[in-house]
């Protein structure tokens, strides 16, 4: 299974980091707004700027946290 890392960039600049083994409807739910305690649910809409693909889950899970420290 591959999972990905994700970098959304927000219509008011900011930036969000995410991880989900499905890609496609994990954009979906953020640019829809399904989740209204979500992060990029007043953001939208949002722009994909980055992704990385892993098969293993903790390195996917490692490398999310690192970078939203560095957010």
């Amino acid at each position: 299974m591959n999972y990905y890392v994700y970098i959304l960039r927000c219509f008011d600049i900011s930036f969000y980091t995410g991880v989900t083994n499905n890609l496609e409807r994990r954009l979906e739910e953020h640019q829809t707004g399904i989740n209204k305690n979500c992060y990029t649910h007043s953001r939208r809409p949002i722009e994909l700027v980055y992704k990385a693909n892993f098969t293993d889950p903790n390195e996917a899970i490692k490398w999310e946290k690192e970078n939203k420290r560095l957010e």
